[in-house]
């Protein structure tokens, strides 16, 4: 049997930035229930980054579209992301 595709979540955060530490935590919990594969990406000194990500903070996409931002809904994200598996 084929191993099961986890979905690919990107967090976009910035320093300093406390709804991106809440939902590092709330990705955190999830993902104990939940496989998927993390990346963060700081925004920080990228000007194309900032001019994309900085007014939405935090910001996340599961596999390449953007699922959240400001706030994450764990019941939502745990709903998505099982959903891409």
């Amino acid at each position: 049997m084929g191993q099961a595709v986890k979905a690919k979540v990107v967090l976009y955060h910035a320093k300093g930035c406390h709804l991106c530490e809440r939902a590092r935590g709330i990705l955190d919990q999830v993902g104990h229930e939940v496989p998927f594969d993390l990346h963060e990406v700081d925004i920080g000194g990228d000007p194309e980054l900032e001019a994309r990500y900085r007014e939405w903070l935090p910001v996340v996409e599961i596999d390449g579209e953007r699922a959240f931002v400001y706030h994450v809904d764990p019941v939502a994200f745990r709903r998505k992301v099982a959903a891409q598996t």
